[in-house]
């Protein structure tokens, strides 16, 4: 039994994939026993360590805020980045000459630099040429550089979203008389979002996890920061780590679910649009026809 994309796997193949997964597994266990005897030989897992986690100051004084923080730069990011991504994206396919190149050349520019440079410059932008004040700035530098960086990955995804439809949807866009923004806006783009979605998930999981670089480089006060703060006071650097290692995690699998339900909703929708015809119908039709015929 085979499909379009591949080959269903023989005994033997199958075999092979157990056993593999077998191996995988022990070394996977191997490997965590590991890690454990390692950190109960350092004395990093006494209780005293972990206990801060489960009082209320812990999280209510450092980690919360923090998150908050995280979600703060993050959210904005998101919303300036989206938009400015899909103005740019879609400018890169005008048919005007000089907007198709100055488009390009602002998503190539700032897709070139680390995203980390752009965080600095804008700090730094911020502290000597604005009236922002000296709490307000991070945050500022942060947005900024997360916006101008991720803006132009994503004006190549939306690019490449809509190049990746067949040719015939536009054709016969403009056969019926369409215009380009009108076959853009409602024939190109409704069909590219559900291609693109993936993608623009994982750039957003990029932007969420990228607001760390404003907490280590110029004091943003977000999640990382925080557990710096908070692994000095309680002296439990490792366990502070770890904890919000999860909560990134917990985090980032939040949006990827969201996504997932978006993205099998939306194909769901796209499925049930038009009318499904039974059997009984098809041969009531079929038989007016036929009788109309003679």
């Amino acid at each position: 039994m085979s499909s379009v994309l591949y080959d269903a796997p023989g005994p033997r193949a199958k075999r092979r994939n157990v056993l593999l997964s077998v191996v995988f597994f022990v070394l996977l266990a191997l490997l965590l026993w590991w890690v454990w005897q390692t950190m109960d030989d350092k004395g990093q897992l006494k209780w005293a360590l972990w206990k801060p986690f489960t009082e209320s100051q812990a999280w209510t004084t450092y980690l919360l805020p923090g998150l908050g923080n995280t979600l703060k730069a993050a959210a904005l990011a998101m919303v300036i980045a989206l938009p400015l991504g899909a103005v740019f994206g879609i400018s890169r396919l005008s048919d005007h000459r000089w907007v198709r190149g100055a488009a390009g050349a602002v998503v190539e520019f700032f897709r070139a630099i680390p995203v980390l440079l752009l965080i600095l410059f804008a700090n730094e932008f911020y502290n000597r040429y604005t009236n922002v004040s000296s709490e307000q700035r991070p945050l500022y530098a942060v947005v900024t550089g997360l916006v101008l960086y991720n803006a132009s990955v994503l004006a190549e995804i939306v690019r490449a979203g809509i190049l990746s439809l067949p040719k015939g949807q536009s054709e016969a866009a403009m056969a019926i008389g369409l215009r380009k923004g009108q076959t853009m806006r409602n024939v190109l783009l409704p069909q590219a979002v559900t291609a693109m979605l993936p993608a623009i998930v994982s750039q957003l999981v990029v932007i969420v996890k990228d607001t760390a670089l404003g907490g280590v480089m110029i004091g943003f006060t977000e999640l990382l920061n925080t557990r710096g703060t908070l692994a000095a006071n309680y002296a439990n650097v490792v366990q502070s780590f770890i904890v919000v290692a999860v909560i990134f995690i917990v985090l980032n699998f939040l949006i990827t679910s969201f996504a997932s339900w978006l993205e099998a909703r939306l194909r769901r929708g796209k499925k049930s649009t038009g009318v499904v015809l039974g059997p009984a119908t098809v041969a009531g039709t079929e038989a007016t026809g036929a009788g109309g015929t003679i």
